[in-house]
Protein backbone atom coordinates (compact mmCIF):
# COMPACT_ATOMS: atom_id res chain seq x y z
CA UNK A 1 0.00 0.00 0.00
CA UNK A 2 1.09 3.47 -0.78
CA UNK A 3 3.13 5.49 2.42
CA UNK A 4 1.18 8.81 3.19
CA UNK A 5 3.99 11.71 3.59
CA UNK A 6 1.64 13.97 2.62
CA UNK A 7 -0.69 13.89 5.61
CA UNK A 8 0.52 14.06 9.50
CA UNK A 9 -1.87 11.97 11.55
CA UNK A 10 -2.45 14.04 15.18
CA UNK A 11 -4.23 12.15 18.15
CA UNK A 12 -4.66 13.76 21.91
CA UNK A 13 -4.24 10.60 24.28
CA UNK A 14 -4.94 10.41 28.06
CA UNK A 15 -4.83 6.61 29.74
CA UNK A 16 -5.82 5.35 26.36
CA UNK A 17 -3.76 1.98 26.94
CA UNK A 18 -6.73 -0.07 25.46
CA UNK A 19 -7.17 1.25 22.30
CA UNK A 20 -4.18 2.59 20.93
CA UNK A 21 -1.84 0.37 20.05
CA UNK A 22 -4.43 -0.41 17.34
CA UNK A 23 -5.08 2.85 16.48
CA UNK A 24 -1.44 3.15 16.09
CA UNK A 25 -1.19 0.11 13.94
CA UNK A 26 -3.76 1.05 11.35
CA UNK A 27 -1.45 4.05 11.09
CA UNK A 28 1.48 2.17 9.55
CA UNK A 29 1.47 3.76 6.52
CA UNK A 30 1.80 7.23 7.83
CA UNK A 31 4.84 8.70 8.09
CA UNK A 32 4.29 11.23 10.47
CA UNK A 33 1.92 10.57 13.67
CA UNK A 34 1.83 13.04 16.12
CA UNK A 35 0.86 11.47 19.68
CA UNK A 36 0.02 14.33 22.28
CA UNK A 37 -0.18 12.24 25.81
CA UNK A 38 -1.70 14.46 28.33
CA UNK A 39 -0.10 13.14 31.07
CA UNK A 40 -1.09 9.92 31.09
CA UNK A 41 -0.18 7.55 34.16
CA UNK A 42 -1.01 4.27 32.03
CA UNK A 43 1.11 1.87 29.18
CA UNK A 44 -0.10 4.99 26.78
CA UNK A 45 3.62 6.31 26.02
CA UNK A 46 5.27 3.32 26.52
CA UNK A 47 2.91 1.54 23.37
CA UNK A 48 3.62 5.02 21.74
CA UNK A 49 7.21 4.35 21.92
CA UNK A 50 7.17 1.26 20.15
CA UNK A 51 6.40 2.87 16.51
CA UNK A 52 8.73 4.43 14.73
CA UNK A 53 6.69 6.41 12.97
CA UNK A 54 4.99 8.12 15.35
CA UNK A 55 6.14 11.60 17.60
CA UNK A 56 5.42 11.31 21.21
CA UNK A 57 4.52 15.11 22.63
CA UNK A 58 3.98 15.23 26.66
CA UNK A 59 1.39 18.05 27.68
CA UNK A 60 -1.24 19.22 29.74
CA UNK A 61 -4.81 19.21 28.41
CA UNK A 62 -6.59 22.62 27.86
CA UNK A 63 -9.79 21.56 26.49
CA UNK A 64 -10.65 19.20 23.29
CA UNK A 65 -10.47 22.42 20.75
CA UNK A 66 -7.60 23.89 22.28
CA UNK A 67 -5.30 20.55 22.79
CA UNK A 68 -6.17 19.62 19.27
CA UNK A 69 -4.97 22.72 17.80
CA UNK A 70 -1.93 22.73 19.98
CA UNK A 71 -1.28 18.87 19.10
CA UNK A 72 -1.29 19.94 15.43
CA UNK A 73 1.22 22.44 15.71
CA UNK A 74 3.72 19.30 16.18
CA UNK A 75 3.23 18.37 12.52
CA UNK A 76 5.14 18.21 9.96
CA UNK A 77 2.92 18.16 7.30
CA UNK A 78 0.57 21.24 6.64
CA UNK A 79 -2.92 18.93 6.39
CA UNK A 80 -3.59 16.86 9.23
CA UNK A 81 -5.96 14.13 9.88
CA UNK A 82 -7.33 14.49 13.17
CA UNK A 83 -8.10 10.71 15.01
CA UNK A 84 -8.66 9.97 18.42
CA UNK A 85 -6.63 7.06 20.41
CA UNK A 86 -9.74 4.87 20.14
CA UNK A 87 -10.24 4.97 16.39
CA UNK A 88 -9.08 2.63 13.55
CA UNK A 89 -9.12 3.07 9.99
CA UNK A 90 -9.40 0.02 7.13
CA UNK A 91 -7.69 -0.91 4.81
CA UNK A 92 -9.91 0.71 2.15
CA UNK A 93 -9.85 3.97 4.11
CA UNK A 94 -6.29 3.85 4.24
CA UNK A 95 -6.07 3.25 0.31
CA UNK A 96 -8.54 6.11 -0.95
CA UNK A 97 -6.81 8.49 1.15
CA UNK A 98 -3.30 7.65 0.12
CA UNK A 99 -4.40 8.24 -3.87
CA UNK A 100 -6.62 11.51 -2.43
CA UNK A 101 -5.71 14.53 -4.40
CA UNK A 102 -5.99 17.32 -1.55
CA UNK A 103 -7.50 20.64 -2.57
CA UNK A 104 -6.78 23.69 -0.13
CA UNK A 105 -10.26 25.00 -0.16
CA UNK A 106 -11.62 21.50 0.89
CA UNK A 107 -11.86 19.59 4.23
CA UNK A 108 -12.81 16.09 4.28
CA UNK A 109 -14.73 13.60 6.45
CA UNK A 110 -14.74 9.90 7.54
CA UNK A 111 -17.52 7.70 8.32
CA UNK A 112 -17.31 6.56 11.67
CA UNK A 113 -18.84 3.33 12.68
CA UNK A 114 -18.97 2.89 16.69
CA UNK A 115 -18.99 -0.36 18.76
CA UNK A 116 -19.41 -0.85 22.59
CA UNK A 117 -16.27 -3.93 22.97
CA UNK A 118 -16.78 -5.46 19.69
CA UNK A 119 -20.20 -5.20 19.21
CA UNK A 120 -21.31 -2.78 16.10
CA UNK A 121 -24.09 0.42 17.92
CA UNK A 122 -26.47 0.64 15.37
CA UNK A 123 -29.52 2.69 17.04
CA UNK A 124 -27.79 4.26 20.28
CA UNK A 125 -25.17 6.00 17.91
CA UNK A 126 -25.23 4.65 14.66
CA UNK A 127 -22.60 6.13 11.99
CA UNK A 128 -21.24 9.64 12.13
CA UNK A 129 -20.15 11.79 8.99
CA UNK A 130 -17.24 13.68 10.74
CA UNK A 131 -14.92 16.11 8.90
CA UNK A 132 -11.26 14.75 10.14
CA UNK A 133 -8.84 16.18 7.41
CA UNK A 134 -7.93 19.61 7.03
CA UNK A 135 -5.05 21.96 5.95
CA UNK A 136 -3.96 23.72 9.43
CA UNK A 137 -2.63 26.88 7.03
CA UNK A 138 -6.25 27.25 6.13
CA UNK A 139 -8.31 26.36 9.56
CA UNK A 140 -8.68 24.74 12.72
CA UNK A 141 -10.91 23.19 15.38
CA UNK A 142 -13.23 25.82 17.72
CA UNK A 143 -11.60 26.43 20.85
CA UNK A 144 -14.81 25.09 22.47
CA UNK A 145 -13.21 22.49 25.37
CA UNK A 146 -15.58 19.81 24.44
CA UNK A 147 -18.02 19.28 21.56
CA UNK A 148 -15.18 20.76 19.39
CA UNK A 149 -15.39 20.79 15.33
CA UNK A 150 -12.89 22.00 13.02
CA UNK A 151 -14.30 25.48 11.35
CA UNK A 152 -15.74 24.58 7.77
CA UNK A 153 -17.29 27.99 6.45
CA UNK A 154 -16.29 28.92 2.86
CA UNK A 155 -14.85 25.82 2.75
CA UNK A 156 -16.39 22.38 0.66
CA UNK A 157 -16.67 18.73 2.28
CA UNK A 158 -15.86 15.86 0.49
CA UNK A 159 -16.24 12.19 2.05
CA UNK A 160 -13.33 9.52 1.77
CA UNK A 161 -14.75 6.18 0.87
CA UNK A 162 -14.04 3.60 3.09
CA UNK A 163 -14.58 2.83 7.50
CA UNK A 164 -12.96 4.55 10.46
CA UNK A 165 -13.81 2.02 13.12
CA UNK A 166 -14.70 3.49 16.94
CA UNK A 167 -14.18 1.68 20.23
CA UNK A 168 -15.06 4.61 22.97
CA UNK A 169 -15.85 2.37 25.75
CA UNK A 170 -14.37 -1.43 26.63
CA UNK A 171 -16.14 -1.41 30.00
CA UNK A 172 -18.66 -0.40 31.93
CA UNK A 173 -16.32 1.82 34.33
CA UNK A 174 -15.41 3.94 30.71
CA UNK A 175 -19.00 5.11 30.74
CA UNK A 176 -18.29 6.37 34.26
CA UNK A 177 -14.69 8.03 33.81
CA UNK A 178 -15.82 9.36 30.76
CA UNK A 179 -19.11 10.86 31.48
CA UNK A 180 -17.64 12.62 34.66
CA UNK A 181 -14.91 14.10 32.66
CA UNK A 182 -17.24 15.42 29.92
CA UNK A 183 -19.87 16.98 32.36
CA UNK A 184 -17.09 18.97 34.04
CA UNK A 185 -15.81 20.39 31.31
CA UNK A 186 -19.19 21.51 30.13
CA UNK A 187 -20.10 23.00 33.03
CA UNK A 188 -16.68 24.71 33.82
CA UNK A 189 -16.92 25.83 29.94
CA UNK A 190 -20.62 27.53 30.64
CA UNK A 191 -20.41 28.35 33.91
CA UNK A 192 -21.62 31.91 34.09
CA UNK A 193 -22.63 31.99 30.46
CA UNK A 194 -25.82 29.65 30.34
CA UNK A 195 -28.20 28.96 33.96
CA UNK A 196 -29.08 25.68 35.21
CA UNK A 197 -31.22 24.22 37.95
CA UNK A 198 -31.80 20.77 39.14
CA UNK A 199 -35.09 20.78 37.44
CA UNK A 200 -33.20 21.36 34.49
CA UNK A 201 -31.06 18.45 35.56
CA UNK A 202 -33.48 15.70 36.16
CA UNK A 203 -35.68 16.76 32.86
CA UNK A 204 -32.86 16.88 30.52
CA UNK A 205 -31.12 13.46 31.75
CA UNK A 206 -34.72 11.72 31.28
CA UNK A 207 -35.10 12.94 28.45
CA UNK A 208 -32.23 12.15 27.29
CA UNK A 209 -32.75 8.40 28.51
CA UNK A 210 -36.13 8.23 26.95
CA UNK A 211 -34.60 10.04 23.29
CA UNK A 212 -31.89 7.21 23.49
CA UNK A 213 -33.46 3.95 24.34
CA UNK A 214 -37.10 4.23 22.84
CA UNK A 215 -36.88 7.24 19.86
CA UNK A 216 -33.28 6.15 18.74
CA UNK A 217 -34.68 2.49 19.28
CA UNK A 218 -31.67 1.68 21.77
CA UNK A 219 -33.54 -1.20 23.07
CA UNK A 220 -32.63 -2.80 19.75
CA UNK A 221 -28.98 -2.54 20.80
CA UNK A 222 -29.64 -4.98 23.53
CA UNK A 223 -27.73 -5.22 26.90
CA UNK A 224 -25.22 -2.40 25.16
CA UNK A 225 -28.21 -0.02 24.18
CA UNK A 226 -29.61 -0.16 27.87
CA UNK A 227 -26.17 1.32 28.99
CA UNK A 228 -25.65 3.47 26.89
CA UNK A 229 -29.11 5.45 27.27
CA UNK A 230 -28.34 4.90 30.98
CA UNK A 231 -24.94 7.04 30.16
CA UNK A 232 -26.35 9.39 28.02
CA UNK A 233 -28.89 9.99 31.23
CA UNK A 234 -26.46 10.51 34.23
CA UNK A 235 -23.79 12.75 31.80
CA UNK A 236 -26.54 15.23 31.12
CA UNK A 237 -27.50 15.11 34.49
CA UNK A 238 -24.17 15.77 35.63
CA UNK A 239 -23.18 18.69 33.32
CA UNK A 240 -26.16 20.32 34.63
CA UNK A 241 -25.94 19.92 37.82
CA UNK A 242 -22.31 20.47 38.11
CA UNK A 243 -22.77 23.57 36.11
CA UNK A 244 -25.47 25.10 38.31
CA UNK A 245 -23.49 24.25 41.37
CA UNK A 246 -20.52 26.73 39.62
CA UNK A 247 -22.82 29.11 39.20
CA UNK A 248 -23.81 29.18 42.47
CA UNK A 249 -20.78 29.14 43.50
CA UNK A 250 -19.53 31.86 41.55
CA UNK A 251 -22.43 34.66 42.91
CA UNK A 252 -20.99 34.15 45.99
Amino acid sequence: MTKIEHISCVIIAKNAQATIRETLKSLSNFSDVVVFSNNSTDETDNIVGEFANTNLVIGDFIGFGPTKNLAATYAKNEWILSLDADEVLTKKFVQNLSILHLQENHVYSILRINFYKNTQIKHCWGNDNLVRIYNKKITKFTDKKVHEKIIIKNLETQQIDGEVKHYPYSSITDFIIKLDRYSSIYAEDNVGKKNSSPSKAILNGLFSFFKTYFLKRGFLDGYAGLIIAFSHMATNFYKYIKLYELNRENIK
